[in-house]
């Protein structure tokens, strides 16, 4: 009986607004940032280069930021989220793309998907 009451109570506090998307695609995070009292809505674009699944989801996605690396964590269920944009969706033959770590400029271009 108690797992019936908490499969209810995960199902409503999951979010249905996010998109459908894997590792390889570019998507564009909007993420609420508080500076002091006020709060604003900063964008975070990047390759998806890892997806977990699961009640406490999330993905990392990584973006080159004036030519450094930057990688950053978004829990699927958070507050902090606004929305997520899908931007591109690329065909890879990976689940985790750790390899995009160790490549620059041209050589890490993802191939889009068709």
């Amino acid at each position: 009986m108690s797992n019936l009451i908490i499969e209810r109570l995960l199902a409503k506090s999951q979010r249905t607004d996010i998109p459908k998307f894997g590792s390889g695609d570019t998507v564009r995070v909007h993420v609420k940032i508080k500076e002091g009292d006020k709060e604003r809505v900063q964008a975070f674009e990047g390759v998806v280069i890892k997806r977990d699944k699961g009640p406490q989801a999330s993905f990392t996605v990584r973006k080159i930021s004036f030519g450094q690396g930057v990688e950053r964590i978004f829990p699927v269920h958070s507050k902090v989220i606004d929305k997520v944009d899908l931007v591109r969706s690329s065909k890879v033959r990976r689940a985790k793309l750790y390899y995009l770590r160790g490549l620059r400029g041209k050589a890490a271009r993802l191939r889009d998907a068709e």
